[in-house]
């Protein structure tokens, strides 16, 4: 007998014990039937096996996020239970080491993605196992919900069922430490190191399926109320005294999630009334069926909600991803006559504004103190507006496990269309409260005559104009990311775009402001700035690119714009260069 096939003999025991414990049916019959086909010699089944058993799935910083599907390497119920009881042993030990005698407090929500709500009831019957106060949502609804009932609900922990704007196929499982579980400025964001590798350990320690325990009753399902609720907190947020203008036609499109009532309500709810939902995209459906890849910054996925709002001659367009945390914009671009969307770094600059704005209208004289933030990877146009209107800045590693754990934070938002606009509501990006504030930063431009452009260009006016681009190498072979990032270490760059870098930042080696990650930074003499560092999710290279240009009046704009696209252009010819491509 081959190495070969002693291996895919091991493979087959190994699938077939998985088999007969799986809980699932349906799992459990497409496994059977992958064994049969691949017993016979069919190789597509025989790969299928061997990469679902390939490993197990790795407990991360957001949790766990993969493929539906059998084996210890793909998102299903034998997967869920064993981290649903991991995840228990750390809060019964966290609460009972930081409060004894306290009975810990989770909460579960779910969105309406194949077999989410399954995975929550089962994680709510596991805590209620362990001795741990559970609540389950009352239906599939969006994340920012979930985040805020962590600490509405003053909970130790939480979990939300989702894989965010994730292709059809795919599940995961989000967790967030409140109350006991962590410091005050963690509380109700998600999960980081150390606390991401302690749950690991207390998952691997897990004993055998059949010793899982899962309570038949004991955990409570929330009134619907809990929607109610947060729609109210998030009301709360609008100014209706200093920026009262409501005449604004908004087409909306939840993009096949469940954020879709929860936006049109709040919305409504603060005087915006003209609100078109894109219709074939407006109800949950975990298939996705009119977009390629649920997500709005991919090509193609807004072209429904452009098309209608083109047809109403709307003002603005308004889109969520699925588990709504994202928010996206598009509008009429009077430089093109075109309708385009807003890139993350545009709207976080205008949702920056904004906030200023709020604060100076309702604190008068009297001024407010906090910090405004954003990942290191996004936009430094904030950081100028805060300094302008005398704000701390300060600059996370990416992801909002960072960003919403800044002490003192009033706003903070990251490029890929993640803005926290209430952190004291919901500690986490949250696309639903954000939509409601761009939609009055929209009405109030609109009521004076002018567009979401006009206000950025009013931006930069102030403090240069700032251009931003991206280039994702994906790759086939993990191992080339370390090889093309070794590369650049070996062999730095020494100018991009025809200016000298002046400074050169191995993120790796972390510093007072930002723990270690890997990464590149570069500055060059005319303040031209890249990154680049492996994605956390994909198996892709990032490279962030920024250029700055200098404004004078609004007639230099046209030409402003079009210098920083050559410069992009230079300094994205110059990374490719430098990665070998």
């Amino acid at each position: 007998m081959t190495s070969s096939d002693a291996a895919l003999e091991q493979l087959i025991r190994d699938a077939r014990q998985w088999a007969n414990e799986d809980p699932d049916p349906a799992t459990s019959a497409t496994l059977h039937d992958l064994l049969t086909l691949a017993s016979e010699g069919d190789a597509v089944a025989a790969q299928e096996l061997g990469d679902s058993f390939s490993g197990t799935l790795q407990f991360g910083t957001a949790g766990l996020r993969a493929a539906l599907g059998p084996g210890p390497n793909r998102m299903n119920r034998v997967v869920v239970r064993r981290a649903a009881a991991g995840l228990a042993a750390f809060l019964v030990d966290a609460v009972g080491a930081a409060s004894p005698g306290t009975r810990p407090r989770a909460v579960v929500g779910f969105d309406a993605r194949h077999n989410s709500d399954i995975f929550a009831r089962e994680t709510a019957a596991i805590f209620a196992a362990a001795g741990i106060e559970a609540f389950l949502m009352p239906a599939a609804l969006p994340t920012p919900i979930l985040a805020y009932a962590v600490r509405a609900l003053d909970c130790d922990g939480g979990v939300m069922v989702t894989a965010s704007h994730n292709p059809p196929q795919d599940n995961g499982y989000k967790v967030y430490l409140g109350r006991h579980a962590v410091p005050e400025s963690g509380r109700g964001a998600q999960i980081v190191a150390p606390y991401d590798a302690e749950i690991a350990a207390k998952i691997d320690a897990v004993g055998p399926l059949s010793s899982i325990v899962l309570a038949g009753d004991g955990w409570t399902v929330l009134p619907e109320s809990i929607a109610a609720d947060y729609e109210a907190a998030v009301d709360g947020l609008v100014d209706r005294e200093h920026f009262p203008a409501r005449d604004l036609k908004i087409v909306l499109t939840p993009m096949h999630g469940v954020g879709g009532d929860t936006a049109v309500s709040v919305l409504k709810a603060a005087g915006f009334d003209d609100v078109t939902l894109v219709a074939e995209q407006a109800r949950p459906d975990p298939d996705f069926p009119t977009v390629a890849f649920p997500n709005p910054e991919e090509p193609g996925a807004l072209d429904l909600a452009l098309a209608a709002a083109e047809e109403l001659g709307a003002d603005i367009v308004l889109a969520n991803d699925p588990d709504a945390d994202r928010a996206a914009v598009a509008a009429l671009d009077p430089a093109t006559e075109a309708w385009r969307m807003l890139r993350g770094d545009e709207v976080g600059a205008l949702l920056g504004a904004h906030t200023v704005a709020r604060l100076a209208a309702k604190a008068g004289d009297d001024g407010v103190e906090g910090v405004f933030a954003n990942s290191i990877v996004s936009s430094r146009l904030l950081s100028r507006i805060a300094a302008t209107a005398g704000y701390a800045h300060q600059e996370t590693l990416t992801g909002f496990k960072w960003i919403s754990r800044v002490p003192g934070l009033l706003y903070g938002y990251e490029e890929a269309l993640g803005y926290c606009v209430a952190p004291d509501l919901v500690r986490d990006k949250d696309g639903i409260s954000a939509a409601v504030l761009i939609a009055e930063m929209a009405a109030a431009a609109k009521a004076e005559g002018k567009t979401v452009f006009d206000t950025l260009d009013e931006l930069y006016l102030v403090h240069g104009l700032h251009a931003s681009d991206q280039l994702s190498i994906r790759v086939a072979d993990l191992g080339l990311l370390d090889a093309m990032m070794n590369r650049l270490r070996v062999n730095p760059p020494e100018a991009f775009g025809g200016s000298a870098v002046e400074v050169f930042t191995d993120l790796a080696e972390g510093s007072e402001a930002l723990p270690p990650t890997d990464g590149l930074l570069y500055l060059t003499r005319d303040q031209s700035r890249v990154i680049i560092r492996p994605s956390g999710t994909e198996p892709k290279l990032k490279c962030y690119l920024e250029v700055i240009q200098a404004v004078e009046s609004a007639a230099e704009l046209p030409a402003a714009r079009q210098a920083a696209r050559t410069s992009l252009d230079n300094v994205l010819r110059d990374v490719r260069e430098a990665l070998g491509l």
